[in-house]
């Protein structure tokens, strides 16, 4: 009987691990925004296809500084950007992520791959 409740704590333990995983594989990649966030958008224009997004200063994917932009709206998966006086929208889940972990608040996401994000750690394809 002790074996049994054992192995169904075991189980339960494993279960609640598993799903902590899943959730965190799923929120890499994407950035959580809401209206007034400020963020470092690519200033590059609409027709830049790397349409990076991080909290940090510092390069985007097409090698250009980032700008401070501000977000106007979010809708689905899609922030709507002040970004240099213009209104530009930005994917909020990224092709590319930055792979500094749980710990690091960069935030650096981007839809073309590049070399590293704002606080230097290598980009890594969004799984």
């Amino acid at each position: 009987m002790k074996r049994k409740i054992g192995i169904s704590m075991l189980a339960m333990l494993a279960a609640v691990f598993f799903a902590m995983a899943v959730h965190a594989a799923l929120e890499k990649g994407s950035m959580n925004l809401a209206p007034g966030d400020e963020v470092y958008a690519c200033g590059c224009g609409a027709d830049c296809n790397c349409r990076t997004l991080s909290r940090n200063p510092g390069q985007c994917m097409c090698g250009k500084d980032l700008v401070q932009a501000k977000v106007m709206k979010v809708e689905g998966t899609m922030a709507m950007l002040d970004v240099n006086g213009k209104e530009e929208t930005f994917p909020t889940v990224g092709k590319f992520a930055c792979a500094c972990g749980a710990t690091c608040n960069c935030d650096t996401i981007s839809q073309s791959a590049g070399s590293k994000c704002t606080c230097g750690t290598p980009m890594a394809p969004v799984q």
